[in-house]
This record gives structure tokens, C-alpha cells and sequence, in this order.
């Protein structure tokens, strides 16, 4: 017999019980016993309570828990993955992949330690639907796998097909050193990390060309942006804490082109970008772009009394 993670077990040979918090390996798991003490114990020395919690399953393939509900959370649609605690195995978490969209997502997820790979979970997610795809301890939280989650999204609806996403993440300390909150779609509380980034669709250049040509009413199908951009990564998202420093810097590129494009297509005059002064990355990297853009005139250092070296001025031609 095989357990998984948070599973309630009996020892055969004494009278004691307790909860799967750790596999020490595929003969040995760690068991905390009602004294909250962690016990290595040898599989064959374990039976499982049924009826007690979630009858046991296989420990790398997690069966799906289908929530077939909407998400009652103000969360924006997207693709999220739920991190719960469990109330009966305090150091074990569990993975639902949610997807809170109204696409149909086929997903799959696939850990990789030390360039050996394993294949966790595949399936088909309906809209706003979540399944559990993954448990482990937080105790081994240093040596958790890599994960990377591939994910093709369908629709009946008359759109163009979304591209294809592949996300690779590697869960550290700092990811849960903020505060738990409650999760959709779940009872517990845990950390919520969105996956994609569901920003406005870029603008093709032919089509900014061709806009040039279109009646007022026609361009404002793209949304008019502010004059002045705040592309602080605190204000772009809510879960930035959960980011790495090459995601965050791709988000506010993603934010800053997209304002621009609009700004172009709008014929603005100028427009502000606020950056941030930092170490300098953002804000060279902005430059370097506008310096290449044929419908830029110039660009500056935005009301220094006001941003400091902390924005940038883009007008335009």
C-alpha cells in the first residue's frame, strides 16, 4: 500500500496514530503522532484509518477534486496555483491548479530535481474549476523540485486561440513569509500564485500602422492610457511578493509597451512613465526602447521635483 502526504495511518505493531507529513523514502515515511513529534516509520509498518480524512492514493499522483462551482473571490481571471494548508498535517501543503477563466485549460505538471524529471499531474480544467495536483511538506521546502507547468487553453467562443504557456517556478522561503490568506475555491487558507500574466494584448505594428487610418471611434477599441504610468511592481500586481526579480521586470516591460502603444495609437503628445529609481535596470531598459521607437521625438527626466530620477517624459512626434 502506498500513501500520500496528510494521509491519517495506524501503526500495526503499537497503538499509535498519526498523519503522513514526510517521505524520507520509498520505504520510510515520517509520521507526527497527536504530541506533534515526527516519527520515521517503515511503510510496511503502517496501515491506513479509512473513513478517517481522504482514503489513501498513490503519493505522486494525487487524485483531482473537481469543484465545478464559479470562484466567489474578486481575484482577476487568470491562472492561479492555490498553496493550502492542511488543519490535520501542520507542515504539509497542497497544489490546486485553479483556473479562474473561462477558457477550458488542458494542463501538466512536471517536477525536476537534480536534472531527473517526473511527470505529477495531467488533466482538463473547465472553467473556474480547481484540482489538486500536488502535496509536500513544508519542513523540505529546500529541497523541493522544480516545477514546470505547461498549459493550452481552448474556447468555443469566436476568439483567436490563445498561445500555448509553459511557467517554470522554483518555490523558495520568501514565497510563504507573507501572510496566509483565504483561498477560492478551497476551505483552508494558504498563498495564492498566479501563473500567467494576463496583461492587454500587445498591438502588431502593422495594426498600429493601420489604425493611423481608422475613423476615431474605430481606434478607441484600444483603451486610452493614463498620462502618467506607475509601473512600481506593487502597483501592477498583488502578488508580487511571490516574484522573482526577472518575472517582475518582465511584467512592468510588458505594462510599459503596451501604455505606450495606446499612447501612440491615441496620439498623444507626451506621456510619463514612473520607474523608479533603484538600481537603474527598469529604467535603462525603457530607454533603450524608446530610443528605438520612430514615433518618438524625445524623452527626458520627468519634474525632477516631483520623481526625482525616478521617471521618464516620452514626447511624442
Amino acid at each position: 500500500m502506498k500513501f500520500k502526504l496528510g494521509d491519517f495511518v495506524r501503526f500495526v505493531d503499537e497503538k499509535r496514530e498519526g498523519y503522513v507529513t514526510k517521505v524520507i523514502d520509498s520505504q520510510t515515511l515520517g509520521v507526527t503522532d497527536e504530541d506533534g513529534f515526527e516519527i520515521p516509520v517503515a511503510v510496511s509498518n503502517l496501515t491506513s484509518v479509512h473513513g478517517h480524512g481522504v482514503v489513501a492514493e498513490e503519493i505522486d499522483v494525487p487524485k483531482p477534486i473537481h469543484v465545478n462551482v464559479p470562484s466567489v473571490s474578486k481575484i482577476e481571471n487568470g491562472i492561479y496555483v492555490a498553496i493550502a494548508t492542511d488543519d490535520k498535517a501542520g507542515n504539509v501543503v497542497h497544489f490546486h491548479l485553479q483556473n479562474q477563466s473561462e477558457h477550458v485549460l488542458l494542463a501538466t505538471l512536471t517536477s525536476e530535481r537534480k536534472e531527473k524529471y517526473a511527470g505529477s499531474f495531467y488533466g482538463v480544467l473547465e472553467a473556474y474549476e480547481s484540482k489538486l495536483i500536488y502535496s509536500a511538506s513544508l519542513a523540505d521546502l529546500d529541497i523541493w523540485p522544480a516545477f514546470t507547468f505547461q498549459v493550452l487553453l481552448f474556447s468555443k467562443a469566436d476568439v483567436k486561440p490563445a498561445e500555448p504557456l509553459v511557467i517554470k517556478k522554483k518555490f523558495r522561503a520568501k514565497d510563504f513569509s507573507v501572510e496566509q490568506k483565504a483561498l477560492p475555491q478551497l476551505k483552508n487558507k494558504g498563498w495564492l500564485v498566479r501563473l500567467d500574466e494576463l496583461a492587454p494584448a500587445t498591438i502588431d505594428p502593422q495594426k498600429l500602422k493601420e489604425s493611423f487610418f481608422k475613423s476615431p471611434a474605430e481606434r478607441k477599441t484600444v483603451e486610452a492610457p493614463a498620462k502618467e504610468i506607475d509601473l512600481h511592481i506593487e502597483k501592477l500586481r498583488d502578488d508580487h511578493h511571490f516574484l522573482e526579480a526577472d518575472e517582475i521586470l518582465q511584467i512592468q516591460l510588458s505594462h510599459f509597451q503596451n501604455a505606450l502603444d495606446a499612447a501612440i495609437v491615441h496620439h498623444f503628445e507626451k506621456i510619463v512613465f514612473i520607474h523608479g529609481a533603484g538600481n537603474g535596470t527598469l529604467r535603462d531598459k525603457i530607454h533603450k526602447i524608446i530610443s528605438k521607437n520612430p514615433h518618438i521625438k524625445t524623452y527626458m527626466d520627468a519634474r525632477k521635483e516631483k520623481f526625482g530620477y525616478g521617471a521618464t517624459e516620452v514626447v511624442f512626434k
